[in-house]
């Protein structure tokens, strides 16, 4: 009670009271804005003054601004969920929004003020929000979620070697790899809680029928095995043993989807998204495996992991969050549910145009359009949620 008194008498901006409303907000806008941007790029329309490749610009901003953003505003949230604890907010959330934002502007600036200046305000932000929950996370004595901080931990680390990488060899691939390997793995670790957790949630209020599984020993191996088959692929993308590996990871977290009940919740899409996001966890890495024996595009795999997984998980955090912590009811509106359609329309156009590219012409826009109809609509359709405060 005393923290809820202390939580109510916070009279700073309504913006800056939870982690998840800026962080969700201006990081669903940087993503809706950066793709036709870097379509523009891509097409050779305009140039930005970064020290980055275009495609790692791109890359980077993508994993490392965009999911850096989301992960923020989902960790800032859940951890005062586990410790019990004030969330942070006020001005040292501002600052910690703000070293994002800096780290935006120096990674598109970096050809002006030089990379190693723009690395080490870049690399503050993760390095900051680590730091910060797990302060939270020991304080609160919860210490089986530090792991997920060991995951923001290592993306933080393979930042820094993102930019090392850019600059020693012309364009960072192997840090690539790591950095979609290390959000892959996050989704299957927080995706494999919550996932089942709603959907059990949900189902009890229905008629009586399958369940989901909790999680347990079948899912801890589909990790195992997915975490070893990206290990390979980070060093060795190619070959007979990855394409294996990948193969049988993709078989597990399949199975591990199956165990989830998710044919029963097609009335509720606020669920149902949630299933249809983890599916593209072992689209990827079959496409993966095929690109590994040459039988497919490497971009086929990556895009079903990122624009697929990725995004269509996190704009189904953000939806769900944003809902449940602005006190509205948990239910996907018209919009919303254009939203969902909008994120997975882009995914799979993405995933086509490396599949076919005779057709990406075509589908590259067609992905462009929806991933930013997507984006661009999450910030115009909540941002009087987000910037509004939450009604006793």
């Amino acid at each position: 009670m005393a923290t809820m008194a202390k939580l109510r008498a916070y009279r700073g901006l309504a913006l800056f009271s939870f982690g998840f409303r800026p962080f969700f907000l201006f990081g669903a806008i940087h993503a809706g804005v950066m793709i036709p941007l870097w379509l523009a790029v891509f097409a050779g329309e305009i140039s930005l003054p970064t020290a980055f490749a275009p495609r790692d610009w791109h890359v980077h901003e993508m994993l490392f601004g965009y999911v850096a953003a989301v992960i923020a505003g989902f960790l800032l949230t859940a951890v005062p969920n586990w410790t019990g604890r004030l969330p942070i907010q006020g001005k040292p959330l501002t600052v910690l929004f703000s070293t994002w934002l800096a780290g935006r502007l120096a990674v598109s600036l970096s050809a002006e003020i030089g990379w190693a200046a723009a690395m080490m305000l870049d690399s503050l932000f993760l390095l900051l929000l680590a730091a910060a929950a797990a302060r939270e996370i020991v304080a609160g004595r919860k210490w089986g979620n530090l792991k997920v901080v060991g995951i923001v931990s290592l993306l933080a680390i393979v930042n820094v070697a993102f930019h090392v990488e850019a600059h020693l060899s012309g364009l960072a691939e192997y840090s690539t790899r790591a950095g979609i390997a290390l959000v892959v793995t996050l989704i299957g670790v927080i995706g494999g809680r919550i996932v089942p957790s709603f959907t059990r949630n949900w189902l009890a209020r229905r008629s009586p029928g399958r369940m989901p599984i909790p999680f347990g020993r079948f899912d801890a191996v589909a990790m195992a095995a997915g975490v070893f088959a990206l290990l390979i692929w980070i060093t060795a993308p190619r070959g007979g043993l990855v394409a294996a590996a990948l193969c049988f990871a993709g078989l597990l977290h399949l199975a591990r989807l199956s165990r989830w009940a998710g044919e029963r919740t097609f009335p509720d899409r606020l669920v149902l998204i949630l299933h249809v996001a983890y599916a593209f966890v072992p689209v990827g890495y079959f496409l993966t495996a095929l690109s590994a024996l040459d039988l497919a595009a490497p971009g086929a795999g990556v895009h079903a992991w990122t624009g697929g997984a990725i995004g269509t998980m996190t704009i189904a955090v953000m939806t769900r969050a944003s809902l449940g912590h602005t006190g509205q009811a948990l239910a996907a509106s018209p919009t919303t549910q254009l939203l969902y359609l909008a994120v997975v329309t882009a995914a799979l156009a993405r995933i086509c145009a490396a599949l076919e590219p005779a057709h990406a012409d075509i589908l590259l826009p067609v992905a462009g359009v929806a991933w930013t109809v997507a984006f661009l609509g999450f910030a115009l359709a909540y941002a009087s949620l987000l910037c509004r405060v939450r009604k006793a």
